[in-house]
């Protein structure tokens, strides 16, 4: 098949859950398929990362679209011009004139056999009507995000704000997932979801996978006995929540019976409060970004997924399992995914709750080794890449099946 891929991004540096996904899946499919990348860049990728996107795209075609940064001057007044705006911010931000006319273009010289939105944000530029087959890559129910977030607000102009966004998002992943000729979910429970809430029949799930022979314990760091582990990008919000909620209402109830516990935080763009969190409390470390996650997470005894918001599944789990590490996550934390609590993972929703598993594993080694041999089975035996990729091709020729019709 010719894939024309859209997204908002370059891949490098694959640091993230979608990030990853993306990456592995495109290496896997461009041993059979040509696969031509259109994507924004805001100027913030590796100098290198146009170079090697060779490593995933037989060609890749980038269109400058720089965006506000987080907090900035020009972020606030985006925000407030949002408030007039039918799309949520998070997708308003990525309307470019520019790449929808090249994706038009494209489609119309090349003869794609189908052209991919990976996540929802390039949908917002994909033309009303093009000569190839859609297929929307949902790498999480975006309005599910949003209600959650909703949720937990705790201030009311916080929460009224988050409540317009999740009706906004609702709307606009409704109306978009109609469109496409198919929609390919990361879990049966997304998947199911759409079903219901949009109203949609040409949608399957795939398989989320893991690079088994990357994340695997290589034996030659010294494990801290009490150290607790988060990998993640600090700039997306489920994230923030869940270190925020984990600090604040987790960690106090788990330093009551094991003083000495310490918290390791790994990933992009940590949030100021928590950067000045470590800074007062020498037991809590803030990497930022780090060029290899694996050295933290062989270093610590445990490793947590206190996450409350979200949807789809957690790349960061599979990476986890990989590396035989014994794990506690909140149900939300895990959604999705093939796993059972008591077996290869423990599953906790209450700050009491999840902390008194955290401590179990901390205190009972030969609990905490059985679950993480357990997962670490788990995952190389059923969740490589190559066999999520073949599946997603399965899909690309559903949605160019239904185009025919």
């Amino acid at each position: 098949m010719k894939i024309l891929w859209l997204k908002t991004e370059l891949l490098h540096p694959v640091d993230k859950g979608g990030k990853i996904r993306t990456y592995q899946m495109l290496k896997e499919l461009k041993n059979n398929h040509h696969i031509t990348y259109l994507t924004l860049d805001d100027g913030t990728a590796e100098t290198d990362a146009l170079a090697k996107a060779s490593e995933y795209a037989h060609e890749t075609i980038t269109v400058a679209h720089p965006t506000a940064a987080k907090f900035s001057a020009k972020f606030y007044f985006e925000l407030a011009n949002n408030l007039v705006s039918k799309l949520p911010y998070a997708l308003q931000k990525y309307v470019s004139a520019e790449m929808r006319e090249t994706t038009e273009k494209l489609a119309d010289r090349e003869n794609f056999d189908v052209v991919v939105c990976d996540f929802l944000t390039p949908a917002v530029n994909l033309p009303a009507n093009l000569n190839a087959a859609t297929l929307l890559f949902q790498h999480n129910v975006e309005a599910m995000i949003w209600r959650r977030h909703f949720e937990v607000a705790e201030s009311a102009p916080k929460k009224a704000f988050m409540k317009m966004q999740w009706r906004r998002m609702f709307e606009y992943e409704k109306e978009s997932c109609r469109h496409f000729d198919w929609v390919a979910a990361v879990s049966k429970e997304d998947a199911d979801t759409m079903r219901r809430e949009y109203n949609i029949k040409n949608v399957s799930d795939i398989p989320t996978g893991v690079d088994t022979e990357f994340f695997a314990p290589g034996g030659d760091v010294e494990k801290n006995q009490f150290n607790i582990v988060f990998t993640g990008s600090m700039d997306w919000l489920p994230n923030e929540d869940a270190i925020q909620w984990f600090t604040e209402e987790i960690l106090p109830l788990v330093r009551r019976q094991i003083p000495q516990a310490s918290l390791t935080i790994v990933g992009r763009n940590p949030f100021p409060s928590l950067i000045e969190l470590s800074k007062k409390d020498s037991s809590i470390v803030v990497t930022g970004r780090v060029p290899d996650v694996r050295p933290f997470m062989e270093k610590a005894s445990i490793y947590v997924v206190p996450i409350r918001i979200g949807g789809g599944t957690r790349l960061k789990i599979y990476e986890a399992m990989a590396m035989e590490l014994p794990m506690v996550s909140t149900t939300i934390g895990a959604e999705g995914l093939p796993i059972a609590d008591g077996e290869e993972i423990l599953l906790r929703d209450t700050p009491q709750e999840f902390a008194n598993a955290v401590v179990k594993l901390l205190q009972d080694k030969n609990i905490a080794k059985k679950i993480g041999e357990r997962a670490a089975q788990t995952v190389r035996e059923k969740f490589g890449w190559r066999r999520v990729a073949d599946d997603f091709a399965e899909l690309c020729e559903k949605a160019v099946e239904s185009n025919k019709r």
